[in-house]
């Protein structure tokens, strides 16, 4: 599991990589608060290398989904989202509520 961080002009660049499980949320839940903590509430992750997203992951990704769009300040968006990622998230009820692009440029360029 590896998460990198890049601080972008009008937004934060999340890329994750490997499993997101109950052990490893805690460190993505890190990682988005800390962006948000630092005053960046637009955020996008990138999705390429995530070989697992456990129920766990997809509550630190719902808490700051809502915690960005909250006052209307920023937005939580995925990027390059695996197949069997992107059915996990549809199971869970999740694709509705977060846009998803097929690339890092379109969805760090939505902002």
């Amino acid at each position: 599991m590896e998460i990198s961080t890049v601080n972008l002009k009008h937004c934060d660049l999340i890329a994750l990589s490997g499993r997101f499980d109950s052990a490893t949320a805690p460190d993505l839940e890190r990682a988005l608060r800390a962006s948000m903590d630092a005053g960046t509430y637009r955020i996008v992750l990138d999705m390429t290398q995530v070989e697992f997203f456990g129920s766990a992951a997809i509550r630190s990704l719902v808490q700051a989904y809502k915690e960005c769009r909250r006052f209307n300040r920023g937005d939580v968006r995925l990027a390059c989202l695996p197949e069997h990622i992107h059915n996990v998230l549809q199971i869970a009820g999740i694709l509705p509520l977060i846009q998803v692009f097929d690339t890092t440029v379109t969805a760090v360029g939505s902002f």
